[in-house]
């Protein structure tokens, strides 16, 4: 996997490229750890070119998920590939995250 990171006034963009899984999970868990810790409140997963997710990486989106909620935060995922929607939909992950189609929709709902 490669992680790219952008930000965007204060919205940091997560953008995991490949497989997300138990060898590349402890990376993305890392700097999640590290952003929301340092105050980030506001985050885009760009999930479009992510192939394929592992129950690792559910788990570090899951954790994203708590932190920012716990510190009232903004969380969105955005451009799922069929695959990794499967899982998500699969797992009920669906139905706890803000979902968008496309970068600018999520960063309009973030």
């Amino acid at each position: 996997m490669n992680l790219e990171q952008e930000h965007r006034g204060d919205i940091l963009i997560l953008r995991p490229c490949g497989r997300l899984d138990s060898s590349s999970s402890p990376e993305l868990e890392r700097v999640v750890t590290e952003q929301l810790d340092a105050g980030t409140q506001r985050l885009v997963f760009d999930l479009s070119q992510l192939d394929y997710i592992s129950s690792a990486g559910l788990r570090v989106v899951l954790l994203a998920g708590k932190k920012m909620r716990a510190s009232k935060g903004r969380l969105v995922l955005v451009g799922l590939q069929t695959m990794v929607r499967e899982v998500f939909d699969m797992s009920g992950f669906l139905s706890l995250f803000a979902i968008t189609g496309t970068l600018d929709e999520g960063l309009a709902k973030v």
